[in-house]
């Protein structure tokens, strides 16, 4: 009865590392990027919200790259949403308190992507929070709106404008 339990475990441990395995071999990542103009007459202390221009994805073409096409494609999450400061080049992060970002498209509800609060970074860039979402919906779409919304610490004399590098991590079914 105890080598019968030790195999079944064995089995089972064998069985869901390799179903780990199938799924790194059937992902893959796709990277898009947006830009956020931060106005510098937005207040102090108080939330406010920016919307980005669409953002069009290129899935279409990430998909057939990957040999796969989206109604394969079962999962799709954030990986990584990286904010750089382009414009000033020498403005860090200091001037903001909080930042949130939420996607969406005209299929689809909004929600939140990822966000960072109580920001305290002396950079030029800064990596936020991504949330666990699942984006299926988004990423297969033709475009996504962003929608941000910040809360600043310290009054912007200048515009400031930040790029969005997005990196998704796509699942897909073989068949």
């Amino acid at each position: 009865m105890k080598s019968k339990l030790v195999a079944l475990s064995l089995f089972l441990a064998v069985f869901l590392s390799s179903c780990d395995t199938v799924d790194d071999l059937l992902s893959f990542n796709i990277s898009n990027s947006a830009s956020i103009k931060i106005q510098s007459n937005l207040p102090i202390n108080l939330p406010s919200e920016i919307i980005t221009p669409d953002v069009t994805t290129n899935s279409s073409a990430e998909f057939k790259n990957n040999k796969t096409k989206a109604d394969l494609v079962k999962d799709v999450k954030i990986r990584s949403l990286k904010l750089t400061i382009s414009d000033p080049s020498d403005k860090t992060f200091t001037f903001l308190k909080s930042i949130h970002l939420y996607i969406s498209t005209t299929d689809s509800d909004e929600i939140e992507l990822a966000y960072q609060d109580n920001i305290n970074s002396t950079s030029n860039t800064i990596d936020l929070i991504c949330t666990d979402a699942r984006l299926d919906q988004y990423i297969k779409a033709d475009k996504y709106k962003i929608r941000t919304k910040v809360t600043l610490k310290e009054t912007l004399t200048k515009d400031v404008t930040v790029k969005a590098d997005m990196k998704f991590r796509v699942t897909a079914d073989p068949f």
